[in-house]
């Protein structure tokens, strides 16, 4: 891929508003949860936050972020290889400030959201709303 093509096509890359986020929020706003979104003032900028109780949801992609990416690392150019690593670093990192700062940390998978959206955001709602899991 030449430079102008790499941006071309990086450009065209959402890094907010994925499907998988979208259907996460629309999960949880249905189930009665109000959230903020893209938090800037928290490490990593997190896809969902519960400011109460000190949840914060992050919505990865499988290939930005990695996913089983020792099997399939190999075969990536090194451009990309050394990107997703980096992602990866800096996910752990964002992790850790997070839970310094004192808040529960989920990490929810793209394929994880569409396999079972409604398990990821009941994951999310017993998190948020410990007293209330298993009322519903």
């Amino acid at each position: 891929m030449t430079v102008a093509q790499r941006s071309l096509t990086m450009s065209r890359i959402r890094s907010r508003d994925t499907r998988p986020e979208l259907t996460i929020r629309r999960l949880l706003h249905a189930n009665g949860l109000r959230y903020r979104i893209h938090v800037g003032s928290l490490p990593g900028r997190p896809d969902i936050v519960f400011s109460g109780p000190k949840v914060a949801v992050f919505v990865d992609g499988d290939f930005w972020h990695g996913w089983d990416f020792s099997k399939w690392k190999d075969n990536l150019a090194p451009y990309w290889r050394t990107k997703i690593e980096r992602n990866m670093r800096r996910d752990i990192e964002n992790r850790r400030q997070l839970k310094e700062q004192g808040w529960t940390v989920i990490r929810l998978w793209e394929h994880e959201i569409e396999e079972d959206g409604a398990a990821c955001a009941e994951l999310v709602d017993a998190s948020a709303n410990p007293a209330d899991y298993g009322k519903g």
